[in-house]
């Protein structure tokens, strides 16, 4: 698995994923302005790995600020925080990244230098725990996959997503590692094919069976009774466990319950979040038109005519059949269910 992001001395490298599976090319980032760059670009996409970059953002923010005053330094490192939190608005581990920095900033002594040393530390626990937050899911969530299974998948939720292993094909990998015979639908995931690009070459790069399947053509793979599973990732769960995921992911929830075909999402803890009620109350992320009037960079529709590109859509919590995280898997009642997790581990 390539590593998507890490540091490299006083340097985040930012894996580029908008070049997979073509080419391998990481993005030098020197201050916070290019990390953002990557976030809003989607150079590195996925929540977890969002969070991860935030956090990697400030501590670069942190190094720029040239005040020696404790609280002054603090005051900037906040502005910087907020013009981070904006990058993008619907993936929640962005502001919970954030959060965690300015709380370490916060207890830190008062020394200017130490404040910058911890923040670098901080990023560093966040990478490492990551990672054994999502093969921690992994297990709990293989535990769901019959001995043999295809799942069918949407978007990325793999290593590529997060800081490493992946959250929805972490549960993948560990079902694959625990001896079960597992193959892969990916839907391709319009507009950006992160379906096709990056999780088949994810799958690929480590000899799981995958196929590469249409957005639209969820209803009648199902209908032939080609799935047993569905497993996805999540920018944000509500309170009462409705889901935002990529715009997609709600038309495969809707065909797995036609279906019959249990639809499970994988999200650490840091994804849920209690402040939210519902997924009414989720911001959705509307991106460029143009990004679903060219593919390739060529056009596909005609001169004059106008986009519509949502860049997530939410799945209501009744059509989720469980949710996978980190310390087990939480079933209904969500609400209740989710807060008890969230107290619990302290996230």
């Amino acid at each position: 698995m390539l590593e998507t992001l890490y540091w490299d001395g006083e340097v985040a490298m930012i894996l580029d994923q908008r070049k997979l599976p073509g080419q391998t090319t990481y993005i030098a980032c020197r201050n916070m302005r290019r990390v953002i760059y990557c976030i809003q670009s989607l150079a590195t996409r996925g929540a977890p790995a969002i969070g991860c970059a935030a956090a990697m953002g400030l501590v670069l923010a942190a190094r720029a600020i040239r005040v020696k005053d404790p609280a002054k330094f603090r005051q900037r490192l906040d502005r910087a925080a907020e013009t981070m939190r904006a990058a993008r608005p619907t993936a929640v581990n962005l502001a919970w990244a954030c959060d965690r920095v300015l709380a370490v900033a916060a207890m830190a002594p008062d020394d200017v230098e130490t404040i910058r040393a911890m923040l670098r530390r901080e990023s560093e626990i966040m990478l490492a725990e990551d990672v054994a937050i999502n093969r921690a899911m992994g297990d709990h969530g293989a535990k769901l996959v019959p001995r043999r299974a295809t799942i069918l998948t949407h978007c990325n939720a793999g290593s590529l997503a997060t800081a490493g292993f992946g959250t929805a094909l972490g549960v993948i990998r560990a079902a694959v590692a625990a001896g079960k015979q597992v193959s892969v639908i990916a839907d391709e995931t319009r507009p950006l094919l992160q379906g096709g690009r990056l999780t088949a070459w994810e799958m690929v790069q480590e000899g799981i069976p995958v196929k590469v399947a249409p957005d639209s053509a969820v209803g009648v793979i199902m209908a032939k009774g080609l799935v047993d599973l569905c497993v996805v990732g999540a920018d944000r769960v509500a309170a009462n466990g409705d889901v935002a995921n990529k715009v997609g992911t709600f038309n495969v929830a809707l065909q797995a319950k036609r279906h019959r075909v249990p639809f499970y999402v994988a999200a650490p803890l840091s994804t849920v979040d209690l402040d939210t009620p519902t997924g009414a109350d989720i911001p959705i992320e509307e991106r460029e038109a143009k990004e679903v009037l060219t593919a390739m960079g060529r056009a596909i529709a005609p001169p004059g005519a106008e986009g519509l590109n949502f860049a997530f859509d939410v799945t209501p919590q009744d059509l989720v059949s469980a949710i996978i995280t980190e310390v087990g898997v939480i079933e209904r009642p969500y609400r209740r269910n989710l807060a008890r997790a969230k107290k619990q581990a302290r996230v």
